[in-house]
């Protein structure tokens, strides 16, 4: 076991079944690159684009001018700090509330490594 956390068995089965498919030397050794290791771990490849978000949330809909405050004032901010935004996430609901949906796709998307930066008007 070294970088992908299972045995070389693991890798043999995978690599017969075509789960993981390995690059092979002259001599037939296996070979599994960094990107082998990154498709095994679910994650995506180096030269895959990675979002930067704006995520911003209010706790009921009588609050959503101030949604709409929290979308200009992040934009503002990163347009000054040079930052190119690829999504606005707003969201209503409330921060104890760990099942909002868009809230749980943004997660996702920072684990996966879709994301790379999350920027928030509060931290609640």
């Amino acid at each position: 076991m070294c970088q992908t956390g299972v045995s070389v068995r693991t890798l043999q089965r995978w690599d017969a079944s075509g789960k993981l498919v390995a690059d092979r030397t002259l001599g037939k050794h296996r070979v599994y690159t960094q990107k082998h290791i990154n498709e095994l771990k679910g994650l995506l490849p180096n030269d895959m684009k990675r979002s930067i978000i704006v995520y911003c949330r209010v706790s009921s809909p009588s609050q959503r001018p101030d949604l709409e405050n929290q979308v200009k004032a992040m934009d503002t901010f990163c347009n000054a700090s040079g930052l190119k935004i690829d999504q606005v996430i707003p969201e209503i609901g409330g921060s104890m509330n760990f099942k909002r949906k868009k809230f749980l796709n943004l997660l996702f998307g920072m684990l996966s490594g879709q994301v790379s930066t999350i920027i928030v008007a509060h931290k609640d």
